[in-house]
C-alpha cells in the first residue's frame, strides 16, 4: 500500500501539528504534502522527513504572513499530483482536505473542523476587529470559500472528527456522517501531585477567540490568585486590565508547564474550541477543570466529577463557578482516570482501526463489482 499525508501548513506549532506527528509515527515511510514547510519554526525532527511543498513555498513573505495569501490554498493542494497513492491521509482544519484524487485512492480526512472563519465568519470578525476595508472585501472571499469548502467536502470518502461539536459541523455544513476519535494527548508525562497550592491556573495562546479576557476580568472581581501561562498579541491588553492577584508568566518549559498544571487549585477553560488538550493536560494532572460547556469540553469533562461546566460565556457565570469550587468535591484518581481515555495509545489504536476498516471495504468494492460484471 502506498500511502501519502497531508497537512495545511508548516510554519506554526500547535495542536494540528501533533497530530500531525503521531500519523507519521503511525506511517513513518509516507511523505507529507503540505502548502509551506518553515524549518525555522517546527521541531528539529521535521527535518528528517519526506516533506512535500507546493509552489507556494517560493511565494515572497508567506511563511510570516501566510494569511494574506489565502486565495492561493485551494491552488497548492489542487496541484499536488497523488495518482501513485492507494491511500490519502488528510489532517485537516482549512484546506488539505481539497486535494484532488483518483477513484482507485481513497481519500480518508481526519477533520479538526470545517473552516471556522469561514463558516462562523461574524464572531471571527467581531474578535479580530478588522478595518473597514479588510470587512468590505471578506464577504465576497468568504461566499467562494464555502462553496470550495463545501465542493471538495464530496471528495472525501470518509471522514473522522475530533469531538462531537466537529462532526455536528461536518454534518451541518457537509452533510456526511463522521466517526469521533479523539486526538491524542500524552497523559503519560502527567503526574499527580500530593498536595496543591492556592492559585488557579490558564494555559492558553492570548489571541481573542481564547476568550482569557473573561477570566481576568473574573479574577479582577474575585481576588483569587490566578497564574495565566503562554503569550499572544492580546498579552499586553490582557496584563493592563489585570489587578495584582493575577501573574502572566509568557511561555515556559513543557517540565514547568507539568509543574504548574499538577500544583494548580483547577484549570480555567473559557473558550470554546474544537477539542482543546489543556483541559485533558489539567485532568491527567488529576486537577479539576472548570470551562465553558460548549465545543470539545462536553466531551472531556465531566460535570460535578472531573470539573465544572459553565453557561453562559461570560464572566458573570465564570465568577459565580469560580466561587462555588470546592476542592473536597473532586478525586484526583478519577479526574486522572477520566484523562485516560484521550492517550495517544488510544488516538492510535482507534485511527488504525478507522483506516483498516475503510480500506478493507475499499479494496473489496472494484473486485466484487467485476464478478458482477462477469
Amino acid at each position: 500500500m502506498k500511502l501519502a499525508i497531508v497537512h495545511d501548513y508548516l510554519n506554526q506549532y500547535g495542536g494540528a501539528e501533533r497530530v500531525l506527528e503521531k500519523l507519521h509515527e503511525l506511517f513513518p515511510d509516507a511523505p507529507v504534502y503540505t502548502s509551506i514547510f518553515d524549518p525555522s519554526a517546527m521541531p528539529d525532527d521535521y527535518r528528517r522527513w519526506d516533506i512535500r511543498t507546493s509552489f507556494m513555498q517560493r511565494l515572497p513573505g508567506v511563511m510570516r504572513h501566510h494569511q494574506v495569501f489565502l486565495p492561493f490554498y485551494p491552488l497548492a493542494f489542487e496541484s499536488f499530483d497523488l495518482t501513485q497513492y492507494d491511500l490519502v491521509i488528510s489532517n485537516s482544519s482549512a484546506w488539505c482536505k481539497g486535494v484532488h484524487t483518483p477513484p482507485t485512492t481513497l481519500h480518508l480526512c481526519y477533520c479538526l473542523t470545517p473552516m471556522r472563519w469561514v463558516w462562523n465568519y461574524w464572531e471571527y470578525v467581531r474578535r479580530e476587529r478588522f478595518g473597514r476595508p479588510v470587512r468590505a472585501v471578506l464577504p465576497l472571499m468568504m461566499s467562494w470559500l464555502r462553496l470550495w469548502d463545501r465542493v471538495t467536502a464530496d471528495g472525501v470518502d470518509q471522514f473522522a472528527t475530533i469531538s462531537r461539536t466537529v462532526a455536528a459541523r461536518v454534518a451541518k455544513y457537509y452533510r456526511r456522517d463522521s466517526t469521533v476519535i479523539y486526538p491524542p494527548v500524552d497523559t503519560g508525562s502527567f503526574q499527580l501531585s500530593d498536595t496543591h497550592d492556592d492559585y488557579f491556573l490558564v494555559v492558553s495562546r492570548l489571541i481573542p477567540y481564547k476568550r482569557i479576557d473573561l477570566v481576568v476580568d473574573a479574577f479582577n472581581r474575585l481576588g483569587l490568585p490566578l497564574v495565566i501561562i503562554g503569550d499572544g498579541r492580546d498579552r499586553a491588553a490582557l496584563q493592563a486590565r489585570a489587578g495584582s492577584n493575577i501573574r502572566f508568566l509568557g511561555k515556559v518549559s513543557d517540565e514547568e508547564a507539568r509543574l504548574y498544571y499538577s500544583r494548580c487549585r483547577a484549570f480555567i477553560f473559557p473558550g470554546e474550541e474544537d477539542f482543546g488538550i489543556t483541559p485533558v493536560e489539567a485532568q491527567a494532572a488529576g486537577r479539576p477543570v472548570i470551562a465553558f460547556a460548549g465545543g470539545g469540553a462536553l466531551d472531556t469533562v465531566v460535570d460535578g466529577v472531573t470539573g465544572i461546566l459553565f453557561h453562559p460565556q461570560t464572566t458573570d457565570a465564570l465568577a459565580d463557578a469560580v466561587a462555588s469550587f470546592r476542592d473536597s468535591d473532586f478525586d484526583p484518581v478519577v479526574i486522572r482516570r477520566n484523562a485516560e481515555r484521550f492517550d495517544t495509545a488510544c488516538f492510535k489504536r482507534d485511527l488504525l482501526r478507522w483506516v483498516d476498516e475503510h480500506y478493507g471495504a475499499h479494496r473489496s468494492t472494484p473486485l466484487l463489482a467485476g464478478r458482477r460484471a462477469h
